[in-house]
Parts: C-alpha cells; structure tokens; sequence
C-alpha cells in the first residue's frame, strides 16, 4: 500500500516543481502566451488535487500502526497545496512594468489630459444644475400661479 503513495509522492513533487516554476513565469508574459501559461498550470493544480485525493485514500488503507506518519506528510502536501494556489492567484494578477505604467498612466501628459478632462465633466455638471433649478424655479412659480387661478 505503502509504495502506491510513496508514487503518489513522486508524482506530486515532480507537478508541483514545474508548477512553480510556471507560475513564477506567469507575471513577466501578457497576452496569448500568459493565457496558455495560466490554462496550463490550471489543469497541473487540478493534477495535484486529484492526486492528494488518491493519497488521502491510500491513507486510510495503512494499517493504523503506519497511518499517523502518513496523515502527517498528507497534511504537509495539502498546506504545500494551499500555499501554491495562493501563488498561482498572486501571479494571474501581478502585472509587469510596462503594463502598470499603461494602466496607471505613468506619463505627465496623460495627467493634464486627466485634468482637463476632469474640469470639463465639472463645467458641465455645473450648468445642468442651473438648468434644473431654473426648471425647478419654473415648476414652483407654475404651481403657485395654478393655485391662485382656483
């Protein structure tokens, strides 16, 4: 029973290594590739799921002598697990220098367009307000005139 976890064990390490080393890969791609990267270590993490499921099993086959040992280095793959796809979400959503800068607008002359563009929504925002408190003005004076005619 022993050695069909001990290759279980084999396995993980092995998935798990090229793992690491793609999801340590993932930030410096974009596009396509980043893509096809993040698709790949996906089905790998799934790989790895499925494999601690099949060792949990082989756990509870060990006679209970034996189990212990084997419950520990269980749960150490499982806490390996988790801690490879915390990494796996971190690198999805890292992003290399050139994109921050696009996405947060590293230039100076992104900025006074920013700017400008900010005291134009504002302009406009000021007149609509005029013209709804005319309107409102309007409204009132209709109102009061309406009542009066009663």
């Amino acid at each position: 029973m022993s050695s069909d976890f001990e290759t279980y064990e084999q396995d993980f390490g092995t998935i798990t290594a090229d793992v690491t080393n793609k999801i340590g890969r993932i930030p410096k791609l974009s596009g396509e590739e980043k893509t096809q990267l993040v698709l790949n270590v996906d089905k790998q993490l799934e790989e790895v799921r499925e494999l601690l499921e099949q060792m949990d099993l082989e756990v509870r086959d060990i006679p209970i002598q034996s189990r212990a040992m084997y419950n520990s280095r269980l749960k150490s793959y499982k806490q390996e697990m988790e801690k490879l796809e915390k990494d796996f979400k971190r690198s999805r959503i890292a992003y290399s220098d050139e994109v921050r800068n696009e996405l947060l607008g590293d230039d100076a002359g992104s900025s006074e367009n920013q700017r400008a563009h900010l005291l134009d929504n504002t302009e406009k925002l000021e007149r609509s307000s005029r013209r709804l408190e005319a309107g409102y003005q309007i409204a009132v004076e209709t109102g009061t005139s309406a009542e009066e005619r009663k």
